[in-house]
This record gives structure tokens, sequence and C-alpha cells, in this order.
């Protein structure tokens, strides 16, 4: 759980290190920092795979996953319709929360 933990705070504070760099980097430290967002994501999407495998039954995790899964549907159903304004913030919106509740659920297990 400790190496769980360990990478989940790895994951989160990659974009802030990334942009923390800007003074030095001034342009390609913000679209770096927006990139690693991505690899956040798939940490903690990696994350959420391994605990929900290791316990099938926990209820936030299943909560989890299937955000997951509807912001990618909603992801590709924006996509069809070019872009509706309301799926759009929508789809801005999941990752952060997906991000904290992930988050909240590593701290919440012993």
């Amino acid at each position: 759980m400790k190496t769980i933990k360990n990478t989940n705070i790895f994951a989160l504070a990659l974009p802030f290190a990334i942009l923390l760099t800007y003074p030095f980097i001034q342009e390609g430290a913000f679209g770096f920092s927006l990139l690693s967002t991505m690899i956040t994501g798939f940490l903690q999407f990696c994350i959420g795979v391994k605990m929900l495998v290791d316990n099938p039954k926990n209820k936030d995790l299943q909560i989890y996953m299937t955000g997951v899964i509807v912001f990618f549907i909603l992801w590709f159903i924006n996509i069809d319709l070019n872009y509706n304004d309301i799926l759009s913030y929508v789809s801005f919106s999941m990752p952060p929360i997906l991000a904290i509740y992930l988050t909240l659920i590593i701290y919440k297990i012993p």
C-alpha cells in the first residue's frame, strides 16, 4: 500500500513539478505540464485497476472505475457531436474529480 501511495503522490506532483520549471524553461513548461496530466491519469488508472483486482467488492473502487468509463464514453460521444459545450464542460471537470476521488480512496484504505 505504501508503494501505491508513493506512486499516487508522484503522479499528482509531476505536473506541478514541471510547472515550477517555468522560470527556467519558459516555452515548454506549461505545455509539458499539461501533457504530464495524461501520465497522471494513466498512473492513477493503473493504480485503480490494481486496487480493484485486489479488492473487487470495494464499492468506492467500483464507482471510480465507472466514472472513468463514463468519462471516456462522454468523450467519444462529444467527438461525434462536434464538441457540445455541456459535454465539454463535463469532460474538463471529470479528470480532476476522479483524481481527487481516487486519492481519497487510497488514503481511506489502511
